[in-house]
């Protein structure tokens, strides 16, 4: 059983893995917020479990029990987001440092009886899909609103950054999951993109925001 620090690695190595599950020491130094040394003890002890594969002054590369480990520990993380959410009336903004708590909980039937209660849902409350119980994750494929252009209709389905301050901004222009955006125009200049959507005739979102929703585009 990962203790709580080796399951916080895990999920770092998951986010930072690359198509190879290849995850450069640096990164995952800068990621956790702590030294090269500590990291390197870090990876060490997850090799000895089999859940990564460490050689010196090459990329970590996380093995398939490795992998499957971490995409069970993001997927009690991202249902208790969603039970937060949906059946305790959460607002998306505060859900993230308690299911951070929740999600050490080493109790399998607990989670389960979550997921059948909300009817197993596929994606947590930012739109991120939710790893099956063998630690399955959908691929799922949206545009960057950043991509799109003028005369397109999407929706928006999900988010590339889920902290508060961006869910606070967010909220403050009444856009959340299934919002549907119909594009004015995008500026040459500056690549922000003005919008209209319910009860909003005309907004500007800038480049830096586009660039974190993802959507879908109504044919």
């Amino acid at each position: 059983m990962a203790s709580q620090t080796e399951e916080n690695y895990l999920k770092s190595l998951f986010n930072l893995a690359n198509e190879k599950n290849e995850v450069n020491i640096s990164e995952l130094a800068a990621q956790m917020q702590v030294s090269m040394p500590t990291v390197n003890s870090m990876v060490k002890t997850l090799q000895k479990n089999d859940w990564l594969i460490y050689e010196k002054y090459k990329p970590v590369i996380l093995t398939p029990k490795g992998k499957k480990e971490a995409a069970l520990i993001i997927r009690k993380h991202r249902l208790t987001e969603m039970f937060l959410v949906n059946k305790m009336g959460f607002g998306w903004e505060e859900v993230h440092e308690i299911a951070e708590q929740v999600e050490h909980i080493h109790a399998p039937k607990f989670f389960e009886r979550m997921d059948e209660m909300m009817g197993f849902p596929t994606i947590d409350p930012h739109g991120s899909p939710i790893p099956d119980n063998q630690g399955r994750v959908q691929e799922i494929n949206y545009l960057s609103l950043s991509d799109c252009k003028a005369g397109q209709t999407v929706i928006l389905a999900a988010l590339t950054n889920s902290s508060t301050e961006f869910l606070e901004f967010l909220n403050g222009r009444d856009l959340s999951l299934g919002t549907e955006l119909k594009i004015i125009s995008k500026e040459a200049y500056d690549k922000s993109i003005v919008c209209t959507y319910p009860n909003h005739s005309k907004e500007t979102l800038s480049e830096k925001v586009c660039e974190k929703l993802l959507v879908k585009v109504v044919e």
